[in-house]
């Protein structure tokens, strides 16, 4: 039998920094909830809104896969590997942490603030070599569909990471209605609504809403006017 949770943009931990507006849909840092601890091999979705000209400083990162969308305005990134470069909204960046790496990030705007999310999803291998890979998204390619821009696979489209786990994004300004069919058994989903409205399960979800799905094989998505979403498929680790 198809299960689900639903977490709503309201019930999501907040954290005010000043230069920083964070919402984490899991447990991270201060926030603390038992009850979200992640989603399968999902650890953290944070909803990020940096100030202009400010960022994070140096800081390290191991035995994590992690996934950085801007959804707005630009974050300059530099690295321990050698890697300095500006991504912008339509861009999607990896990094394989595995042995360990420090990276900063900063908006270099001065009159703009940057969204992001950053998502981290634990490896299926410990201590892997580190890498970098940043991909570049055509509007067209997320235009009333769905386009896959990660998955386990490097000879695949889009960017991959060291897990069973698959990424779409779709940018739909009309009303659709789809099937998902799930790629491994035993995986679970997790959809974030980047903008607009949509309908799993009979749950209406709205900006920033998440919902997670697993024992299903398949299920409907429906949006009624316009949406933007992310959709998560990952492990459902025990």
């Amino acid at each position: 039998m198809t299960q689900t949770i639903l977490h709503k943009a309201d019930t999501r931990g907040y954290a005010n920094h000043g230069w920083l507006q964070s919402y984490h849909s899991f447990s991270f840092a201060d926030y603390y909830n038992p009850k979200r601890m992640g989603f399968g091999a999902l650890r953290v979705i944070n909803d990020d809104t940096i100030a202009p000209g400010m960022g994070f400083g140096t800081h390290p990162h191991a035995n994590m896969e992690i996934i950085t969308i801007p959804l707005k305005g630009d974050l300059e990134h530099r690295d321990s590997m050698g890697n300095g470069t500006i991504i912008k909204s339509g861009d999607i960046q990896v990094m394989s942490a595995g042995t360990g790496i420090q990276h900063s990030e900063y908006n270099p705007n001065r009159d703009e603030q940057t969204r992001l999310l950053q998502i981290w999803a634990l490896p299926n291998k410990q201590w892997v070599t580190t890498r970098y890979e940043q991909i570049t998204l055509k509007p067209e390619d997320s235009h009333n569909k769905l386009t896959q821009i990660l998955s386990p696979n490097s000879s695949d489209a889009g960017t991959w990471i060291h897990q069973d786990a698959w990424f779409y994004m779709g940018n739909f300004e009309t009303p659709y209605t789809m099937e998902y069919i799930l790629k491994k058994s035993g995986n679970g989903v997790y959809i974030f609504i980047i903008s607009g409205d949509i309908e799993v399960e009979g749950i209406s979800l709205h900006p920033s809403d998440g919902i997670g799905i697993w024992d299903t094989e398949k299920f409907a998505i429906e949006i009624p006017f316009s949406a933007k979403i992310l959709i998560m498929e990952v492990p459902m680790l025990t």
